[in-house]
């Protein structure tokens, strides 16, 4: 009797994530200004979307990093790993996997 065998493959998962706002500013709820947001979409060459890897090497947040970027005019960063939010990661520890492309991709490989 033949069996199907290795049929539980990697599922790759996309999900939309956008390509940004041209949104430059937050409003209140009776539409007065509250902040105003940066003009420029590309910060330190990096834009909100894109994959990073960032190794730390000095500070409090030592460590690797790999996931989405959330860029600051600062050039102070976030990164949204699968696990955590990292919060002021410095632009110069971050290194480019993929550009954000608008999608967000992951692997899952149970049978749901």
């Amino acid at each position: 009797m033949d069996h199907v065998k290795q049929w539980q493959k990697p599922t790759l998962v996309i999900k939309a994530t956008g390509r940004g706002s041209y949104q430059r500013t937050r409003l209140n709820r009776f539409g007065f200004p509250r902040g105003y947001l940066t003009r420029q979409k590309q910060i330190h060459g990096f834009q909100t979307g894109d994959h990073v890897k960032a190794v730390v090497t000095q500070g409090k947040k030592i460590g690797t990093y790999v996931g989405r970027v959330a860029v600051r005019a600062s050039g102070s960063f976030n990164i949204q790993t699968a696990q955590s939010l990292i919060q002021g990661i410095s632009h110069r520890y971050c290194t480019l996997i993929q550009r954000g492309d608008g999608y967000g991709y992951s692997l899952r490989t149970d049978s749901n």
